[in-house]
């Protein structure tokens, strides 16, 4: 079954860190990728640019409205991406408390719905 890991964490705390410290983030997401594509469980990932690059677009009255940043102001941004097909639920669970970033951050779990 294919689930989606989507890493939110707070913009503001990741850019007042350090970079060294950023750095050692970054290296430890590229060893969790590492281990997902060996146990066979990496369909993809990627780390997102921040908000303020992000639009929005929706649709109302058969009208297209396009707003520059996210829809809703949260403290937690949505950073990153797996994309994962492992048995279960709990395979899911046990590679999300694997994650870098579910030491600072959340990670929400999402089945995939075939199409």
């Amino acid at each position: 079954m294919k689930y989606l890991l989507m890493i939110y964490a707070s913009e503001t705390a990741e850019n007042a860190m350090p970079p060294d410290e950023m750095g050692k983030i970054m290296q430890a997401h590229g060893a969790y990728a590492e281990a997902l594509v060996k146990a066979g469980a990496m369909q993809a990932g990627e780390r997102l640019r921040p908000t303020s690059d992000a639009t929005s677009v929706r649709v109302r009255g058969g009208k297209t409205e396009v707003l520059n940043g996210p829809y809703a102001e949260t403290r937690e941004q949505l950073g990153g991406y797996y994309l994962i097909d492992v048995p279960d639920l709990d395979a899911a669970l046990s590679w999300v408390a694997r994650c870098p970033s579910s030491s600072y951050g959340t990670i929400e779990v999402r089945p995939i719905w075939a199409m």
